[in-house]
């Protein structure tokens, strides 16, 4: 049987927020890392803080040729990749309507949340499927499902995510990967905490528990979906929306 202290994990976006969270939790279950982030001296010191063997890797999440080269070192260090966790993610432009929005802002929210997460799933897959296993989460968000007035860029790129979640699913169901999505509502983050206060109030409004959710509780539920428990659950968004999530 598999456990956790077999297991090597990909976690894009681990310099802070969900990513480093997302990482902590994995380290303590005793899972081997490889964290990925373009912010280096941040994730360094990220790093310090696992008690499990950690590499990290300073990339540009958008260029597919440096993906692609980072997921080919981090198999041969480690010899497979069992888990990939994209957490990597931006708001863009926010509280501003979408024909005043800037096509350029649109197109980068697009390249870090769609596309990083689509060039890391798209070369991390070839070595699950040699081992026919692996875990894949895609980080998506509550905005990916419901939209988020003011915020087309990032609601379209994570219903963009949703999307792909459900086609790798599909496409891996009868091997042993599952590949799903976590759609979060609020969570209190440094990048929620740079949002205009009138754009978090409209979120959290929508909220029936009435307040952000934790990045704990966002580790909790990681560390089941990406378990090996969680072997029939693909194609999959889960919810963690504090009761917002209409569907």
């Amino acid at each position: 049987m598999r456990t956790y202290k077999d297991q090597v994990a990909v976690i894009t976006g681990a310099a802070s927020g969900l990513g480093f969270a997302i990482a902590s939790k994995l380290s303590l279950e005793g899972v081997k890392l490889a964290l990925l982030d373009f912010n280096g001296e941040k994730l360094h010191q990220m790093a310090l803080q696992m008690v499990t063997e950690t590499k990290t890797f300073i990339l540009d999440i958008t260029d597919e040729t440096q993906v692609q080269q980072t997921i080919g070192e981090i198999a041969d260090h480690f010899g497979k990749v069992d888990i990939l966790v994209n957490s990597a993610g931006i708001t863009g432009q926010t509280n501003i309507k979408s024909h005043l929005t800037d096509s350029e802002d649109v197109r980068n929210v697009f390249e870090v949340n769609y596309f990083g997460s689509y060039y890391t799933s798209k070369h991390v897959l070839p070595y699950m499927v040699r081992e026919n296993y692996g875990r894949i989460l895609h980080i998506a968000s509550i905005a990916g499902k419901e939209g988020n007035a003011g915020m087309i860029a990032y609601s379209s790129s994570k219903a963009a995510v949703i999307g792909m979640t459900k086609v790798q699913g599909k496409e891996f169901a009868e091997t042993g990967i599952t590949i799903n999505a976590l759609a979060p509502a609020v969570i209190f983050t440094s990048m929620v905490e740079a949002l205009p206060e009138e754009q978090v109030k409209y979120m959290t409004d929508k909220i029936p528990a009435k307040r952000c959710g934790t990045l704990e509780e966002v580790a909790n539920l990681v560390v089941f979906i990406v378990s090996h428990q969680n072997s029939f659950c693909t194609a999959f968004t889960f919810d963690l929306s504090g009761g917002r999530a209409t569907y």
